[in-house]
């Protein structure tokens, strides 16, 4: 099921007297259960592009549908959304999570008493349960961003949007955060993830949409768009010297050897050949020449991904 739709999405604004493009023809689609990262470097487009599928700038062109609803036409299709934004104060740190939660409810239409059972549940599910009389303020910033997440979750929106959700947070707190964006995402909440921290994206995300001077120059799911800027290369590293008669062989096959203990195969035919000439050799590395989200997107920014 489609959850987030927004096609041929454009705005413009006047700088100094100019006209400037600040989104030009975008159009992203979310299903439930799927998390997407939106990456882009600042001054792209990202954040005119968010604020449009929020409902908070409406576009010059192009349209929003949240779960086939239209924010901009329907304020209460943002019934359908939660947010957590960087940044922001997303909860109120003179009181406690569970006044918060049970503020938040109420001011999404709850009634007070499905408020308080839903604090309740989101209270116990995030483990705050033994902070929930504990000012905000008192608590540590992984403990703020999960309530923050819990805050977001209470009215049980099919859409969630994520920004930052694991910066300044320690090794801990960002794990505890990233199990919980992956069980929301189980439980079928559609999840548009931005951030700076490329490796979280790659981690957790299904697909990724790259924005670049106000137009997608990049969408597709994580997995094939990292493989198809990885290439074919391995390379072998041995716990030990080489003998020199292996090393021959090795050559005359036409892989490269770069010292006694390390072999470059750019013919991944060969790979299995040069394995066979090293055995019973200990080996202490294979690679292979893998990618990674960030390599793909400083390519695509810089221009380089063809």
């Amino acid at each position: 099921m489609i959850i987030l739709e927004a096609r041929n999405l454009q705005k413009s604004y006047t700088e100094k007297g100019r006209g400037v493009t600040a989104v030009k023809d975008v159009s992203l689609q979310i299903m439930a259960g799927e998390v997407l990262a939106f990456l882009g470097p600042n001054g792209a487009g990202k954040t005119t592009t968010i604020k449009m599928i929020a409902g908070l700038i409406q576009p010059d062109a192009g349209w929003v549908r949240i779960a086939d609803r239209d924010p901009h036409k329907n304020p209460e299709s943002l019934r359908l959304l939660g947010a957590v934004l960087e940044g922001n104060r997303n909860i109120y740190w003179r009181l406690t999570p569970a006044e918060n939660l049970e503020y938040f409810g109420v001011l999404r239409g709850m009634s007070q008493r499905a408020a308080r059972l839903r604090t309740r549940e989101l209270l116990e599910r995030f483990n705050l349960m033994d902070k929930q009389r504990s000012l905000v303020q008192s608590l540590s910033r992984g403990m703020q961003q999960k309530l923050a997440i819990a805050v977001a979750m209470m009215h049980q929106p099919p859409l969630l949007l994520l920004d930052e959700p694991t910066l300044g947070l320690d090794v801990e707190a960002t794990e505890d955060v990233k199990q919980l964006i992956r069980e929301i995402a189980r439980e079928g909440c559609a999840i548009l993830l931005t951030t700076h921290q490329l490796a979280i994206a790659e981690e957790l995300s299904d697909r990724v949409a790259i924005i670049n001077n106000g137009a997608i120059v990049a969408e597709e799911p994580t997995t094939e768009l990292i493989r198809q800027f990885s290439g074919s290369a391995y390379r072998v590293e041995t716990e030990e010297a080489i003998d020199p008669q292996r090393l021959s062989k090795i050559a005359a096959l036409g892989a490269e050897v770069q010292t006694n203990q390390i072999i470059h195969i750019g013919d991944p035919a060969l790979f299995y050949q040069v394995l066979e000439i090293l055995k019973p050799l200990p080996l202490l590395q294979v690679q292979k020449d893998q990618a990674n989200l960030t390599d793909v997107f400083l390519k695509l920014v810089r221009g380089e991904g063809g």
